[in-house]
């Protein structure tokens, strides 16, 4: 069975040492096919948080990796930057590619990059990159398992948490659903959960799972979540499909990183591909 190792928010700047190292020896215990990375790589996207941030990256030696930025990656105080070329520093770590697709044997993965140099911490998606998402989710195999990437998430746990809601969520949501996404992943609010995306009133009929990863290595906990990560283990087949959502996480003190919670999920069907 195929897994990938979903992370956000480790706010290089901010991380943990024994955290790191935590979080190193779980990927390379679980070799996942590839890691996807759901933004706020950095605290305030200075050149030295993203050079730390890459090279524990390339220190994983891991085959596949999908990184989008979040808002912290875009330059807050150097105002220039921030208008004339918001991404430079991002790109110049992670690669001129924002919306990046990983496409291995039991998984497609696409980014969609949904922050806005304008905003400070809102995100937003446009019917543009909701429409080419949806035309790159259509060409997956029957076999692979359907992932969307965001920053920002589209469905959150509690009331206060409303405001970070990704702009733009329900029409992309109904066109990722109808090109037969199962996952959409997100962070930004460092609180890991699962959510039927299908059960909602408006929602989509097909099923799909909002899956939120809390903050991976970084100090800034919230409402009590520990650090932590996402592991999805998937194998492709001609039976029921499912998929397995396991957040592992790294308690106080603790320094490894353990398996907490597994959420077992029922997936929508999907239509032969020639």
């Amino acid at each position: 069975m195929s897994c990938l190792l979903h992370m956000s928010d480790p706010h290089f700047g901010t991380e943990q040492p024994d955290v790191v190292r935590a979080l190193a020896t779980l990927v390379r215990t679980e070799l996942p096919s590839a890691l996807v990375l759901s933004g706020d790589i950095t605290q305030r996207a200075t050149r030295a948080q993203f050079a730390r941030a890459r090279a524990f990256v390339d220190s994983l030696a891991n085959p596949g990796l999908l990184a989008i930025p979040g808002n912290h990656d875009i330059p807050l105080f150097a105002l220039s930057t921030r208008m004339m070329a918001p991404y430079a520093r991002y790109r110049a770590a992670f690669g001129d590619e924002l919306e990046p697709v990983v496409d291995v044997p039991d998984f497609l993965v696409v980014g969609v990059n949904t922050t806005r140099w304008y905003r400070h911490e809102n995100g937003a998606v446009s019917a543009q990159q909701a429409e080419r998402a949806a035309r790159r989710l259509a060409k997956a195999s029957a076999r692979q398992l359907r992932i969307v990437v965001v920053h920002q998430p589209v469905a959150v746990t509690r009331e206060e948490d409303h405001k970070n809601l990704l702009i733009g969520r329900e029409e992309a949501v109904r066109l990722w659903a109808e090109a037969e996404a199962d996952l959409v992943l997100g962070g930004h609010i460092h609180l890991p959960f699962v959510l039927p995306l299908h059960e909602g009133a408006g929602g989509p009929v097909r099923r799909m799972w909002c899956v939120q990863a809390g903050t991976a290595v970084s100090t800034r906990l919230r409402a009590g979540a520990p650090n932590s990560v996402n592991l999805i283990r998937f194998e492709g087949g001609d039976g029921e499909r499912r998929c397995t959502v396991e957040q592992w996480d790294c308690d106080a003190g603790d320094a490894q990183f353990r398996r907490a919670r597994v959420h077992s999920l029922a997936l929508g069907t999907t239509r032969p591909r020639p």
